[in-house]
């Protein structure tokens, strides 16, 4: 089946309420963001069983995956960045990228340049969608939340 935006959305929704009937305490709770992608991903793993689901995973083939002008930019950054995508949808050992997908949580305080990595995603390793999700913590928490946004590479202009 080819994937499309809508396809996509609705595989990661799915698994999303997985996360959020059987590990709601990880977003109730603030965990780590690395703890709650890691059970997304697991989710996901149902959702695309053809492909492989990777977490931090920093491999393009054997290589180092890297970026080239990553954030935050900087005159003497002449080189590529090594770099940790939360969750990718891929083949280990090919260049079929199908989907990555970078996450925060709503508490996050920091710059977030997930907009800027992921267009570099697309670009420069070849992913056909890229999704930006945002998990809500704490309090704020309700089943019908879902914060998330995905691209297909043909349209990557919403990420400007």
């Amino acid at each position: 089946m080819k994937e499309t935006n809508f396809t996509i959305m609705i595989k990661i929704q799915k698994a999303y309420l997985n996360l959020l009937q059987h590990d709601v305490a990880l977003l109730r709770n603030n965990a780590n963001e690395r703890s709650i992608t890691h059970k997304l991903a697991t989710y996901l793993q149902d959702e695309f069983p053809e492909w492989d689901v990777d977490c931090e995973y920093n491999r393009n083939q054997i290589e180092t995956k890297r970026l080239k002008h990553i954030a935050p930019p900087s005159a003497q950054d002449t080189d590529a960045h090594t770099v940790y995508p939360d969750i990718i949808v891929h083949r280990r050992e090919t260049n079929d990228n199908l989907l990555i997908i970078e996450a925060k949580k709503d508490s996050f305080r920091g710059k977030d340049y997930d907009a800027q990595k992921l267009k570099l995603y697309c670009e420069q390793l070849h992913y056909l969608f890229a999704c930006k999700i945002t998990f809500p913590t704490g309090k704020k928490l309700s089943p019908d939340i879902f914060s998330g946004n995905c691209i297909n590479l043909q349209d990557n202009s919403h990420f400007d």
